[in-house]
């Protein structure tokens, strides 16, 4: 092996194979000098994808060891963006991307729901699995007929008990579609209530605001969040026999970023599978292949269209 300046020759018949000089962090020492920039103002925000932007460029590796809901919800909340591993179930993976975006929002648009006929012990698994307090109780038209809390639990010893018998009953407190958010804060201090039903003009619940929702925002105003208001969040999937259908799971569960994950991505099966996850779904998603570790990778990692 010969040594260039700057450079190391790995042999071979390709001359042009070059890997350049490797420095460590030990390696390398940043000088100060004259600055006019205070740290409040300094913006450390970066770009992920053409539509996600992080305040903080801070992403939890698709680790078993490192991301689940738990650490995604808390690197959204600090202004990055966590990817859930893919050592899941498809369907673990999913119910963990609906954990996430569950976690927080303005107005969850799609709110876990009972029926009267559920019972406790089914309520009590509800609300466990994506960590809120209580739910609205629909009938099989989608109005809403009352709501069930853990003030309503908290002393029933019978589990097998039907939500009918414990709810609070409607009427309630509700707000009509389109409501502000400064008017959602009113009624719900008004009336001293924690959860604010949304309904259309039928009495069909279409959304859900919280007062916890208002007080996530003021305790983490860097989060990374979707346009409705949700915590963001990506997701890892491979290239195996179920990648396809875990792909479109995620999608359905409300994923930001599908992230092929692999160990060497300047492949041809990563790179069929960016550009088909591109080309089906990547209207509603971003896609970003890897790992990458040279240059003439990154482009054809982004932009690979499938071999027909």
């Amino acid at each position: 092996m010969t040594i260039a300046a700057g450079s190391v020759h790995t042999g071979g018949d390709d001359p042009h194979k070059v890997a350049m000089l490797g420095l460590t962090f030990d390696d390398v020492l940043l000088l100060p000098a004259a600055s006019d920039v205070l740290p409040a103002g300094a913006d450390t925000s970066s770009q992920l994808t053409k539509r996600i932007r992080l305040n903080v460029p801070l992403v939890s590796s698709a680790m078993d060891t490192v991301t689940e809901a738990r650490m995604a919800i808390a690197m959204a909340r600090a202004g990055g963006m966590g990817v859930l591993h893919r050592n899941l179930s498809v369907e673990d993976q999913a119910g963990q991307v609906e954990t996430v975006k569950r976690s927080e929002a303005g107005m969850v648009t799609n709110p876990v729901t009972c029926s009267p006929a559920n019972t406790l012990a089914e309520v009590d698994a509800l609300c466990a699995r994506f960590r809120i307090s209580g739910l609205p109780v629909v009938d099989a038209q989608g109005a809403l007929v009352g709501i069930i809390t853990n003030r309503d639990m908290r002393f029933e010893a019978d589990q097998s008990k039907p939500v009918a018998e414990v709810m609070t009953k409607a009427p309630l407190i509700t707000a009509r579609e389109g409501v502000t958010a400064d008017a959602a804060l009113g009624l719900l201090r008004r009336n001293k209530i924690e959860k604010l039903p949304i309904v259309d003009g039928e009495g069909r619940l279409t959304g859900l605001i919280t007062v916890k929702d208002f007080a996530k925002t003021e305790q983490h105003p860097n989060a990374t969040k979707d346009s409705d208001g949700r915590l963001l969040v990506g997701a890892a999937v491979g290239v195996g026999e179920d990648a396809w259908t875990r792909a479109m799971s995620l999608v359905d569960a409300g994923v930001d970023v599908l992230i092929v994950d692999t160990a060497h991505a300047h492949n041809r099966k990563v790179l069929d599978m960016v550009g088909k996850l591109k080309a089906e779904v990547g209207e509603r998603v971003d896609v970003v292949g890897g790992n990458v570790a040279t240059r003439s990778a990154a482009p054809r990692s982004s932009r690979r269209v499938p071999t027909r």
